[in-house]
């Protein structure tokens, strides 16, 4: 089986813009590339990654897309293209389309001021372009907002490919349950919706977590969507503000251990390469 890591990220402070990304960020506010984490890889047995956007910018979907041309491990990448704007993204994604290793969008919407930006009307339109491709869209969400608009999507644009990057950040830290529980629940009745484990430990207690703070989350994300539609992601770098990849690996293994082996290679590396269309 070949093991995908469906969640992580490069970035180069000197060539890209971030804004999200400032100095308060601590250890995770410097350059990442490929060179630093392809050990990290190999110590943990993961052959290919999917590479996620970090900025709304076509300079980021280049960028990746020039690394994936660089690296053969990079499976996969999760570029941008203005949504907003539906000419220009059709435009945008003409162009994408042509390297193999294009297969998907995201758009920060954590970021935007606007809780319900990504169910505007012209967004709506511009996710249709992705249904149209048979491209799927990360929905990156850290509010309940976001969860609650992903059933609304799913109606709306019912032949896109939605995924929920990080279950949508549940309370871990906290030990909180609702209103995130009903709200996942509901968007996995949706069969074209898909989640990422990955990002849990950010959202666990930096310094204590393991497997055991995370495991009520993930055996609901278990029980409501099935291990064909979930997928681990390291979410490296960001996954070093609390531990390293090698613990995120870890832990995420021991979480899945009862689990009967098909199970867990779906959520290790079969559902990632039938949802981003990764080949062997």
């Amino acid at each position: 089986m070949t093991v995908i890591d469906a969640h992580q990220h490069f970035w180069n402070l000197e060539t890209g813009s971030y804004p999200w990304l400032t100095p308060e960020a601590g250890p995770i506010y410097r350059t990442f590339e490929p060179e630093e984490l392809i050990p990290q890889l190999a110590a943990c047995g993961v052959d290919r990654t999917v590479l996620v956007q970090s900025a709304n910018t076509y300079a980021d979907t280049d960028a990746m897309l020039a690394q994936a041309d660089a690296y053969d491990f990079v499976a996969a990448v999760v570029g941008w293209v203005p949504l907003d704007r539906p000419g220009e993204a059709a435009e945008a994604l003409e162009r994408y389309r042509a390297h193999p290793r294009f297969a998907g969008v995201r758009h920060l919407i954590h970021d935007e001021p606007d809780p319900d930006w990504v169910v505007r009307e012209e967004v709506i339109e511009g996710l249709k372009l992705l249904a149209d491709a048979g491209l799927p869209y990360d929905v990156v969400g850290v509010l309940p907002r976001h969860l609650e608009h992903v059933p609304t999507l799913a109606e709306k644009v019912p032949g896109l490919r939605l995924v929920l990057d990080h279950l949508n950040k549940p309370p871990i830290k906290d030990k909180g349950w609702e209103p995130w529980a009903s709200l996942l629940a509901r968007a996995a009745s949706y069969p074209n919706v898909y989640a990422k484990v990955s990002g849990l430990n950010t959202a666990a207690d930096a310094e204590t977590w393991t497997a055991a703070d995370l495991r009520p989350y993930v055996e609901h994300a278990i029980e409501v969507f099935g291990p064909d539609r979930l997928m681990f992601g390291g979410d490296w770098p960001v996954a070093i503000l609390a531990g390293d990849y090698a613990k995120v690996w870890r832990e995420t293994n021991a979480l899945l251990d009862g689990l009967p082996q098909a199970d867990r290679d779906a959520i290790l590396g079969g559902t990632a390469a039938r949802c981003y269309g990764i080949g062997g």
